[in-house]
């Protein structure tokens, strides 16, 4: 019993390993995004959080190629291949001169980091289900989100006292140690059964069986909107933190501390998801995230910023529920796919972070001497998701009315 507990214990973790290549990737870049902007002769500010955004537009395209193709070959080979782009997406942002260049190198990027983003979610549907897989998940999540605690700091430390160049270097070093022990350590989790003999039509009759399944879909599209909100935030907070409250030297720990509220959100809903379910957890979380949104507008919205500390307890509040959403919903949407994990991981994945992407750049555009338009895009983007949430929930009662 006690080795298996180490088992899971050690799995757990180099999930969430495998993961935080993903959000230092992101995250560590944030403090450097002036700098790379002189660097590369960027004259308009409101570009370069395309820098943040392009590598989730990566990430949404690399799932749909990775996903369907480690339901033939399993995943630790499709683990090894994204490392290997990783690695040459990386000397990529490090060598450009171009900012159109540093771009494709950041999709690149997004592409590469989607193959250990995409296997670890389905290596944990792999080995569990139910809301124990949600546990699971959670604190998979939980040590993923932790990683932003310290990744600014870690990113301003290197700029520093290095260059800006030395932020993708250690990210580099970083993604070669957890591979190595991922190579080592991690069997793998497909079992032969699952195994689909590879054809292109895969790619077709996975798809198809996808969309047939009508709440991964609808949990994907909350995905999809609840990860857009989070990513309007992540685009502009060096905006929002440095050039509306002139805070550059605190960024990173306000960003670490904002980061640590997700991250006590997503280990009590560890501890909490097999007691109530994913389902009222998510439903609660989504009624929280409107109301506090609609609270802001209500108190703010002439447009003026209120004080730093009031605009960190709304973000605080409001990452909080988003930490109880996160892992629910992509373990409701990967529920009733464990026959095709790969291929369900890579449209869930690949739909929520291309519905991410617009949403965040739309919404960002407008937040540019203000944050209240961030708090409409929250509002907005949570109606929408609750919305869905209860037709859904509709549907499966008419369902069982019926049986």
């Amino acid at each position: 019993m006690e080795k298996q507990k180490r088992s899971q214990f050690e799995f757990v973790v180099l999930m969430a390993s495998l993961m935080s290549i993903v959000a230092l990737s992101i995250d560590a870049v944030l403090p450097a995004l002036p700098l790379i902007g002189n660097h590369l002769s960027v004259n308009e500010p409101l570009e370069l959080p395309k820098l943040i955004t392009s590598i989730f537009l990566g990430l949404g395209i690399g799932q749909l190629i990775f996903g369907p193709l480690s339901d033939s070959f399993g995943r630790k080979p499709i683990v090894y291949i994204g490392f290997v782009l990783f690695i040459v997406a990386s000397i990529i942002c490090i060598t450009t001169k171009s900012f159109e260049m540093m771009l494709f190198g950041r999709v690149l990027q997004g592409v590469a980091l989607a193959s250990p983003r995409t296997m670890c979610i389905a290596m944990v549907r792999d080995s569990y289900e139910g809301d124990y897989m949600a546990k699971i998940l959670s604190i998979v999540v939980m040590v993923f989100i932790l990683v932003p605690v310290v990744a600014p700091t870690l990113g301003q430390f290197l700029m520093t006292h290095y260059h800006w160049t030395s932020i993708f270097t250690f990210n580099l070093i970083f993604g070669i140690i957890v591979v190595t022990w991922y190579w080592l350590r991690q069997p793998e989790t497909l079992k032969d059964k699952y195994r689909i003999p590879y054809r292109l039509a895969i790619f077709k009759t996975g798809t198809l069986q996808f969309f047939k399944i009508r709440s991964a879909v609808i949990y994907t599209l909350l995905s999809g909107f609840i990860t857009g909100s989070f990513m309007v935030y992540l685009s502009t907070s060096q905006r929002i933190f440095e050039k509306q409250y002139n805070l550059a030297e605190e960024f990173p720990l306000i960003f670490a501390s904002l980061a640590t509220s997700v991250g006590l959100a997503t280990f009590l809903n560890s501890q909490l998801v097999i007691r109530f379910g994913m389902k009222n957890i998510v439903h609660t979380a989504m009624v929280s995230f409107v109301v506090i949104s609609l609270l802001f507008i209500t108190l703010f919205n002439s447009g003026n910023n209120p004080s730093i500390g009031i605009l960190i307890t709304f973000f605080a509040l409001q990452f909080f529920t988003i930490g109880f959403l996160f892992g629910n919903l992509r373990a409701l949407a990967m529920e009733p796919m464990g026959h095709i994990a790969g291929i369900g991981s890579a449209l869930n994945g690949f739909i929520s972070t291309v519905m991410a992407v617009p949403i965040a750049n739309y919404i960002g555009s407008f937040v540019v001497n203000s944050v209240t338009p961030l708090f409409f895009g929250f509002l907005v983007c949570g109606l929408i998701s609750l919305t869905l949430f209860y037709l859904n929930s509709r549907s499966i009662s008419r369902v069982l009315d019926k049986a």
